[in-house]
């Protein structure tokens, strides 16, 4: 039986980059960052396993993946691609108070889409993180959990 999410992969650009923006950016918490096996830079079948969470939230990692992570290089550079353009989403992050949130996010350098409005599940605002994977922030009203 399934329990539950552990771990969700977002595809990033460059892994040093994306660290420092999902830490010192969006304030998540470092959990893991540590090489798998030989010869991932040359080619060969290690990779850097990185993982961040939320603040509060160590039960939920993402994944900040190389594109060529368990990829061929036609379809890791493919990938890379439409992390590139923005084609892919990461998902919803959930905030106690959106307004206040977009403003210390957008203090801190992150790129909003769009500033919070009223939507039918809550208060929204939508950004890219630094390899352009889009995220909406959202407060949802008061009767949701």
């Amino acid at each position: 039986m399934i329990t539950k999410l552990t771990h969700t992969t977002v595809y990033v650009l460059d892994q040093d980059r994306a660290k420092e923006f999902y830490l010192e950016k969006l304030g998540f918490e470092l959990r893991t960052d540590f090489a798998m096996g030989e010869g991932f830079e040359e080619g060969g079948q290690g990779f850097r396993w990185l993982t961040v969470s939320p603040p509060g939230q160590p039960d939920l990692q993402f994944v900040l993946a190389d594109c060529r992570m368990g990829h061929s290089p036609e379809n890791a550079e493919e990938l890379r691609a439409l992390v590139a353009k923005g084609a892919l989403g990461g998902g919803v992050l959930a905030a106690d108070d959106c307004h206040q949130t977009y403003k210390e996010l957008s203090e801190r350098g992150v790129v909003f889409l769009s500033e919070p409005a009223e939507r039918p599940y809550g208060i929204e605002a939508v950004f890219r993180d630094d390899s352009g994977n889009m995220f909406s922030l959202t407060q949802g009203h008061a009767t949701e959990s």
